[in-house]
């Protein structure tokens, strides 16, 4: 099991991401609330991972910090939730929102992520509530968005890390537009973006 990773960052396209450790690159996905912390590209990182096998891939995820890993992890035994879903919900809520859906048993708000359907919410919160994540906490910050070294398209590459999250591609660039501003990152971008399709005060 590879429980972590330090290295130069490569790559990050959301939700992916490439990590060189002595020569090696490794690629991985990751949720947006990692990208927020990433440094830009050419920086030094530490991440946090897990690996899924499966008979036909191998894929690892990323995580800046260990709570968002934990909860991941947590997120995965919940029946009905995969890697897919649960990049989602740690894309589209901080882990302290999160928990306050957990614990004001908030399903609307659960709902609004892409992939999970009302029986799925109300299953997070029967089988999540009284678990241990009482160590998780939350922190995000900004980081500046450069892509294969290039000037990236902030608000091209925002509707496709949504799409990628499972959004539709309309309702993606029609919430990309809605809080698109000049000079905005795409992680700024997605980040309002989220906060717009998940209902959540800006």
């Amino acid at each position: 099991m590879i429980a972590s990773l330090r290295g130069k960052l490569l790559e990050k396209r959301p939700p992916v991401l490439v990590v060189d450790v002595h020569g090696v690159g490794y690629e991985l996905e990751a949720p947006m609330t990692t990208f927020y912390d990433l440094p830009s590209v050419g920086g030094d990182t530490l991440l946090h991972t897990h690996m899924v096998v499966r008979e036909d891939a191998q894929r690892l995820y990323g995580f800046s910090q260990a709570q968002q890993r934990d909860l991941f992890r947590s997120l995965l035994r919940v029946n009905g939730v995969g890697p897919r879903v649960a990049l989602a919900i740690l894309s589209g809520l901080s882990i302290q929102e999160f928990l306050t859906c957990m614990t004001e048993q908030d399903v609307e708000r659960l709902i609004r992520v892409p992939g999970i359907g009302r029986k799925t919410a109300q299953r997070l919160i029967v089988e999540m509530r009284d678990k241990t994540l009482d160590t998780v906490v939350s922190a995000t910050t900004d980081a500046t968005n450069v892509t294969h070294g290039v000037a990236a398209d902030p608000v091209g590459d925002a509707v496709s890390a949504l799409i990628s999250l499972g959004y539709k591609p309309v309702e993606a660039s029609r919430a990309v537009r809605k809080v698109a501003g000049d000079g905005a990152s795409s992680e700024e971008i997605i980040r309002q973006a989220l906060r717009s399709l998940s209902g959540a005060a800006p």
